[in-house]
């Protein structure tokens, strides 16, 4: 402590005489105001310039000002120690009414307390840190917007790029850690995660840089978020470049610390970012601003003569400009103050304290800086909210070369654009990359960079592979000489075909999970959470337990659970069988309309004098019309009755002994399902007792326990099912699906970005071809198509005709009987006693007509004969 105590008399009396040199009126009566720089920093150097050519900007525009500021600049040197000892210093020994500063994030904790205490306003237009807040800090005014304004801007950057993943580099200081939290929310908001964050010790050395930049090559992730000192960033590229990390494929982004002021970096340095995009505030190019250049250059090399001529006035700059303006305006308003002694100042064991005083008019001075409004340099200058300055408008640049180019704008209301637009136009959703002028990425790329890649340096991809009971999808077997996990099946084909698909090479090693302990699938997945496995590549089932701590790539099979159940035979064994193929509404129409057509026809004849209808000769023209009519139908009725009937005594029909899974959990039947899948808990869920469930490893496992009856079904995946089909394509067919699942995928960490670009290479397999051959390898061959039928000689039973039999039969039995009972009376008919002579010689003569009528006939015949053998007409007639 008593060292501590020396060094900072030792400072204050340097400081002092520092002081004194900078005095730039030697008035004790003017506005006394203390400024703490880095001097020694790009911001510093810039910061000082533009305070001391706003002092005399102001008062040669003012020149009736009663009051004059006078400014008493102080080096801090990098360290809070010092810059807290300025602070004091100049308290004390000057009474400034404000001070300018400090310069970083760090040294504006100690010293606004003491601005408090002393009411004191502390105005910094360089600290830029959100943790600084009115609220804690009182009498600390931030002439700047805070950090957290351009995170939204940088997230728009990331979304419009289409990355997913980005890595946060920052050094360990107040300034650096506190844009974090609000970087991550902006970030979350698009989905996009942080999966590792890389802080730098503010004292980091070049050993200390290659090591962190060497833990971010051995990472996927290659979009980083730089936000650190223009000095530690200086060195972090530089290394960056050493290293190859500023090649084709890596993507930076350096936050406003930096990019406000790229002009004033070592031309070198710009140099090794190149490729590196940038967001910083925008300022307005006007006349007035070109003339303020021209003189900020001059005072700036009259303070530096040692540095290049081409450094640029920058927005940090413009900031200083403004507040000291605002200060200028301020004091004018608020006059000098007259202090007096502290007596509420209550610093124990402090000597160099005792004689700080408060300052009587701080309080309106704080008010009056704050209530300050004008149009600056640097844009409107208003602190009236929560004292700070606000922003607009940030700028998109691209570091080429040793200078950089625009690409690009962001506003609140319009997003990402790539011209400034005035009117207040509001874009709504994802600002796509096209509204942003072309970026040379590192390595002088114009391709836009995936954001990650599988390390080179790093390990393979480690890809977790388990075997499974059904070979033909994976099998896994270790290789005692190579010491190498071999796998074959359908999987690891689509796997490795999906790999050759990717838009970038891919060196990866199969590890082989144990499942001699658990083996469960569960087990497997949950592998890829503990980060033992990149990727799981098995016959996983997509569930949304596992969804829960992995990630998965689209299905690369069917979805759905079915059952396979046994078939059974539909055998047509009705007696009345050949009455089926006619609805009873056909037979009983046909029969009418027969009937109807026979009553019709006898009519007919009957009109026209013809009494003898019943032996079958028709004599007019119109009945024979009917009747040709009613053969048409009559021959369509048969064919089409021929076709059915043939069908029905051909044709077995099959159907599923099961038609649904909750009948089986009613009747109590014994179900099986694959060993150690999700499937028994999906029974148990639909009330099935796990007594009656039965676990079975092989699809021929499950063949036997259908045959010999031990189950009646099993509840499997369908591309189980249809591997199972494929074997014993008889006998068996599916039901269902019964249940609704999303397939076979691979499993990935969360938000692995290697998720979308597989998922993208099986979509491409599964769209085409490839993936018809993968099946007719592994599933379809050597079996035959399940055609749904059973073995069987497909003869005509004898029992599909045991009605029509009948029926012949019957017929057949009484015709005799119905024969004997017409002879017996025609017999009767023909007894002498029972007619008289009169009815024999009646019957005599009917006979004879009878003879008659068939000699004509039989004559007709003759004719039609004679004509059908080509006889002229006019032989005929001469012969009759």
């Amino acid at each position: 402590m008593e060292r501590a105590s020396g060094a900072i008399v030792l400072f204050l009396l340097l400081a002092v005489d520092f002081g004194i040199a900078q005095n730039t009126t030697g008035k004790a009566d003017g506005f006394h105001v203390g400024v703490i720089l880095d001097l020694g920093s790009p911001v510093g150097k810039v910061a000082r310039a533009s305070v001391l050519l706003a002092v005399q900007d102001f008062y040669a525009a003012h020149r009736n000002y009663s009051t004059k500021l006078v400014l008493h600049i102080r080096d801090s040197m990098g360290s809070d120690i010092k810059a807290a000892s300025a602070a004091i210093e100049l308290l004390e020994n000057y009474k400034v009414q404000a001070i300018i500063g400090p310069q970083k994030s760090s040294e504006v904790v100690f010293i606004s307390k003491l601005g408090n205490i002393t009411q004191v306003p502390i105005v910094s237009f360089t600290a830029t840190s959100p943790s600084l807040t009115c609220d804690s800090m009182p009498y600390f005014v931030r002439a700047t917007p805070d950090d957290s304004a351009q995170v939204n801007s940088i997230a728009s950057l990331i979304q419009a790029y289409g990355w997913r993943e980005v890595v946060a580099v920052y050094d360990d200081t107040d300034y650096g850690r506190g844009i974090v939290p609000y970087l991550t929310d902006a970030l979350q908001k698009i989905d996009v995660r942080v999966p590792y964050r890389s802080v730098i010790p503010s004292l980091a050395t070049s050993e200390t840089i290659i090591k962190k930049l060497n833990e971010l090559m051995a990472m996927q992730t290659r979009v980083f978020i730089v936000h650190m000192s223009s000095t530690m960033t200086s060195l972090l590229f530089m290394k960056a470049k050493e290293l190859g990390m500023m090649n084709q494929g890596f993507a930076w982004i350096t936050t406003s610390g930096v990019a406000n002021i790229m002009d004033t970096l070592n031309p070198r340095v710009i140099e090794a970012m190149s490729g590196v995009l940038g967001v910083r505030y925008h300022v307005s190019r006007s006349q007035e601003l070109d003339n303020l250049s021209k003189r900020w250059n001059k005072m700036y090399l009259q303070d530096n003569p040692d540095e290049s001529p081409s450094n640029k006035l920058s927005i940090v700059g413009l900031w200083g400009y403004d507040a000291i303006w605002a200060l200028a305006r301020a004091a004018e308003k608020v006059g000098v103050s007259n202090t007096t002694n502290n007596p509420l100042l209550s610093i124990k064991n402090s000597t160099c304290l005792e004689s700080m005083t408060i300052s009587t008019k701080g309080r309106e001075l704080l008010k009056t800086i704050v209530q300050n409004k004008f149009k600056g340099f640097s844009g409107e200058f208003d602190l009236t909210y929560k004292k700070q300055h606000k922003a607009y408008v940030f700028q998109i640049i691209n570091v080429v070369g040793r200078g950089w180019r625009e690409i690009g704008f962001w506003t609140v209301k319009s997003g990402l654009s790539r011209q400034l637009k005035q009117d207040g136009f509001k874009k709504t959703g994802q600002q796509p990359m096209h509204d942003l002028n072309p970026v040379i990425w590192p390595g002088e790329s114009t391709k836009i960079p995936m954001g990650w890649e599988i390390p080179a340096v790093g390990k393979k991809l480690r890809v977790g592979v388990r075997s499974s009971k059904i070979p033909e999808f994976i099998k896994t077997y270790k290789d005692p000489v190579k010491n190498a996990t071999i796998v074959s099946g359908l999987t690891i084909d689509i796997f490795e075909e999906a790999v050759k698909r990717l838009p970038f090479p891919l060196s990866y090693e199969y590890l082989e999970f144990d499942t001699t302990d658990t083996g469960s699938y569960n087990d497997f997945v949950y592998h890829v959470y503990l980060q033992e496995y990149d990727i799981a590549v098995a016959d996983i089932t997509i569930r949304y337990n596992r969804s829960l701590y992995v990630d998965f790539t689209v299905p690369y099979t069917e979805s759905g659970v079915g059952m396979i159940v046994p078939v059974k035979e539909n055998v047509m064994k009705d007696v009345w069988l050949f009455l089926k193929p006619l609805s009873t509404e056909m037979w009983i129409g046909s029969i009418i309309l027969f009937m109807y057509t026979g009553v019709v026809v006898w009519l007919l004849e009957y009109l026209n004098g013809n009494e003898h209808v019943h032996e079958e000769k028709l004599e007019c023209f119109l009945p024979r019309i009917v009747l040709r009519v009613w053969m048409v139908v009559l021959l369509v009725l048969a064919a089409s009755y021929t076709a059915s009937f043939a069908s029905m005594l051909t044709v077995h029909k099959l159907s599923p002994t099961v038609n649904d899974v909750q009948e089986l959990q009613k009747n109590g039947e014994y179900v099986g399902f694959h060993q150690g899948s999700y499937i028994e808990g999906l029974l148990v869920e639909i009330g099935f007792d796990t007594s009656k469930l039965r676990a079975y490893a092989t699809l021929e496992d499950f063949y036997s326990a259908l045959s010999n009856g031990s189950i009646v079904a099993v509840v499997l995946d369908v591309p189980y099912i249809k591997l199972f089909l494929a074997k014993y394509n008889k006998g068996y067919t599916m039901v269902g699906p019964i249940y609704k699942s999303a397939g076979f995928a691979f499993a990935l960490p969360k938000n692995s970005p290697l998720c979308a670009e597989m998922s993208r290479a099986i979509l491409n397999i599964t769209g085409g071809d490839t993936i018809i051959q993968f099946e007719k390898k592994w599933i379809d061959q050597n079996s035959h198509e399940n055609d749904g039928t059973l073995d069987g000689s497909g003869a005509i039973t004898f029992e599909s005709f045991g009605g029509l039999f009948l029926l012949t039969g019957v017929v057949t039995t009484c015709s005799p009987f119905v024969a004997m009972l017409m002879n017996c009376y025609k017999e009767y008919q023909q007894d002498p006693g029972n007619k008289g002579d009169d009815q024999n010689e009646l019957g005599h003569k009917q006979v004879k007509k009878r003879r008659n009528g068939k000699n004509k006939e039989m004559k007709t015949e003759t004719e039609l004969r004679e004509i059908n053998n080509n006889v002229s007409a006019s032989q005929f007639e001469q012969k009759w």
